[in-house]
C-alpha cells in the first residue's frame, strides 16, 4: 500500500514500516495483514474504535508481543525477538507513556523520573539530580518533584509520566491513550507537551488514542484502523473531510452508518410478539 502522502516526502525515511502484519489472540484475529508507515520526526496518530488492535500494535513495535506473519522494521532494521539483548537495546531507543502512567507508587517524582537513569547508565547522582530537574521542568512540574503520586492530579501523573518517558532522549515515544480520564484542561495540557516535545527534541511520537479531536490537533498524520487492516489513512484534514463512509462515521461520531446501531436480530414485529414469520405475516393482513 502506498500512504496517499509519499509524494510530499513524508514517508522517505520513516522510523516504523509495518508490512503485511498477521497476529491473533487464540482464535481471535487482531490483525489481516496490517500495512502502515510511521514517518520520522513526526506526529502520527493512530485512532479506531475499541478493540481494533491500537494498544496492541504499541506492543508489537516495543517487542512485548511478535506478529504471527510479515515484518516490522524499526529503525531499519527488524524488531528483535523477544527476551533477546538486541531487543533490549532497541527498547533503550523508544520511550513509552502507559495509558494507567504505570508510576512507581512507593517512589516520590524524582525518583520515578530519575529511575531510567539509575537502572539503564552509570551516571553520578549530581548529574542524574540535574538531568532530572531538566525534564520535570520540561512538563511544568520542576516544582512538585518531591510530592509522591498518590499527591498528584491525573493531569499530572500523566506529566510525570511523560518526564520520565523523555528521560533518556529517545529516538520514539509511544502514547496508549494519553487523554483517557482527563479533563479538558489537563487535555490541552498534555496535547501541547506531545506536540512542542516532538519538534523541540525532534524525535518521533506514536500516539495511539480514540479521540478523534485530541488527535487531529496534533497529528501530522493519522491511520484508522478497522477490521485487522488500515481502514483510512491522510493528514487530519484528509481523515476529517472525508467522504468514505467508514471514515466519516468514526471521524464524525455518527450514531449509524457502515457500523450498524442495531445489532442483527429477527423482525421486531416476530420478537414482540413471539410468533414465527408466516404468523407475523399474518397481523399485517387486514381483517
Amino acid at each position: 500500500m502506498t500512504p496517499p502522502a509519499a509524494e510530499s516526502g513524508l514517508f522517505d525515511n520513516p522510523i516504523v514500516e509495518a508490512k503485511n502484519i498477521h497476529f491473533s489472540f487464540g482464535e481471535r484475529n487482531v490483525y489481516r495483514g496490517l500495512n502502515l508507515t510511521i514517518p520520522r520526526a513526526k506526529v502520527t496518530v493512530i485512532l479506531g474504535p475499541s478493540g481494533c488492535g491500537k494498544s496492541t500494535f504499541l506492543s508489537l513495535l516495543g517487542g512485548r508481543l511478535q506478529a504471527d506473519s510479515g515484518e516490522l522494521i524499526f529503525d531499519a532494521a527488524p524488531v528483535p525477538a523477544r527476551h533477546s539483548a538486541a531487543l533490549f537495546a532497541m527498547r533503550r531507543k523508544m520511550g513509552m507513556l502507559f495509558q494507567n502512567s504505570a508510576l512507581l507508587t512507593d517512589l516520590s517524582v524524582f525518583d520515578n523520573v530519575a529511575f531510567p537513569f539509575r537502572e539503564q547508565t552509570d551516571l553520578p547522582e549530581a548529574l542524574i539530580r540535574i538531568l532530572v530537574i531538566m525534564k520535570l521542568e520540561m512538563v511544568g512540574l520542576r516544582g512538585a518533584r518531591d510530592l509522591m503520586p498518590s499527591e498528584l492530579s491525573g493531569g499530572m501523573v500523566r506529566r510525570v509520566s511523560l518526564a520520565r518517558a523523555i528521560a533518556l532522549d529517545p529516538e520514539l515515544i509511544m502514547y496508549d491513550e494519553p487523554f483517557v480520564g482527563l479533563d479538558p484542561i489537563s487535555k490541552g495540557v498534555i496535547m501541547h507537551l506531545i506536540r512542542r516535545l516532538n519538534d523541540a527534541l525532534g524525535i518521533t511520537s506514536v500516539v495511539v488514542t480514540h479521540d478523534v479531536a485530541e488527535g487531529c490537533n496534533i497529528a501530522d498524520y493519522v491511520y484508522l484502523l478497522d477490521n485487522g487492516v488500515v481502514a483510512g489513512q491522510g493528514t487530519a484534514q484528509q481523515m476529517t473531510s472525508s467522504q468514505q463512509p467508514g471514515i466519516k462515521q468514526f471521524m464524525n461520531g455518527l450514531p449509524d452508518g457502515p457500523v450498524r446501531y442495531h445489532y442483527p436480530a429477527n423482525d421486531y414485529l416476530t420478537d414482540l410478539h413471539g410468533y414465527d414469520e408466516p404468523a407475523a405475516d399474518m397481523l399485517s393482513q387486514p381483517r
